[in-house]
């Protein structure tokens, strides 16, 4: 099986490929499929396969494809696969420890100069709504479960089954599953469906005692709505790995919002996820070489 890789061919992706079973071959030579290794550069990559209309399966390096589909690159024409489900864990325990940080007051308390009062809320039996039902979803369930938490899930079908999930409700009824909620966690995929879903009534929604954990895109969120709702005390808290902008820019209100935490979008970093994506473009070339379902599989029509 030949399989192309670009824009360039770092060692990790050509020893994946080897691993699978397939023949690297040079980018631009015939190939039954390609693994592209950067999130950017979608114009090229719209030329490779322009100029070869044989390649019948593309590997992309990354969990969120919106941008690829915005650009119209990915198409029915041939099969598409990405990296989601790879970083679950490492994005699960980053989701997890936001939410922790900020229940138990960590960003005040790590500035303070003196004692100060005892507060803080535990996580213990609490209830949380989890927007989105792939796998970081799955691993943030699994490792929530020692907490005893009440954990209902939001996604696009209420009817595909989410394990450990005490309930799953469809996208329409996401104003009953943020009341009462101590923390709504967002990990879901960006599409021009969930772009903005937590605006300023969902946010009044959550309440002064609950808190956003966004680990998925900036988008989601309305980011002016955020702040305001922040500064008013209508919003418990906020802590965010992604933001929109992105970065967000020096001087930002957020940056100076005592409950909101901000991370430079390290959920997941190159050493985190190199591990996995080698793993499912190893797995990935020796499916399509036998024939067999392939991973990570992108719907061009759902945008994910």
């Amino acid at each position: 099986m030949r399989i192309a890789i670009g824009p360039t061919a770092p060692e990790y992706a050509t020893s994946a490929v080897e691993a699978g079973g397939g023949q690297v071959v040079e980018l631009g030579q015939p190939a039954d499929g390609l693994v592209w290794v950067s999130p950017r550069h979608l114009t090229e990559l719209r030329a490779v396969l322009d100029a070869q209309p044989g390649i019948r399966w593309v590997q992309l390096p990354f969990a969120g494809v919106e941008d690829a589909v915005a650009s119209g690159v990915i198409d029915g024409s041939r099969a598409w696969t990405c990296a989601k489900g790879c970083y679950a864990k490492p994005v699960a325990e980053h989701a997890l420890m936001l939410a922790l940080a900020g229940l138990r007051l960590l960003p005040e308390r790590i500035r303070a100069t003196s004692w100060g009062r005892p507060d803080g809320t535990s996580l213990y039996g609490a209830r949380v709504s989890i927007l989105g039902g792939g796998g970081i979803t799955e691993e943030l369930l699994r490792i929530l479960a020692p907490f005893g938490v009440r954990a209902t899930v939001v996604r696009r079908r209420a009817s595909d089954p989410v394990p450990l999930a005490d309930e799953v409700v469809d996208t329409g009824r996401l104003s009953d599953a943020l009341p009462g909620s101590l923390v709504v966690f967002l990990a879901l995929a960006l599409t021009p469906a969930t772009r903005g879903i937590i605006g300023a009534a969902e946010m009044d929604l959550i309440g002064p005692s609950g808190w956003l954990v966004n680990v998925a895109r900036g988008g989601h969120v309305d980011t002016d709505a955020l702040g305001a709702a922040l500064a008013a005390g209508r919003l418990g808290g906020a802590a965010l790995d992604v933001t929109d902008p992105e970065p967000l820019p020096e001087g930002h209100p957020l940056w100076r919002e005592p409950r909101c935490i901000i991370t430079p979008h390290t959920a997941d970093t190159w050493d985190m996820i190199l591990p996995p994506l080698t793993a499912r473009i190893s797995a990935n070339v020796a499916h399509f070489a036998a024939g067999e379902p392939l991973e990570g599989v992108v719907d061009p029509q759902a945008g994910y």
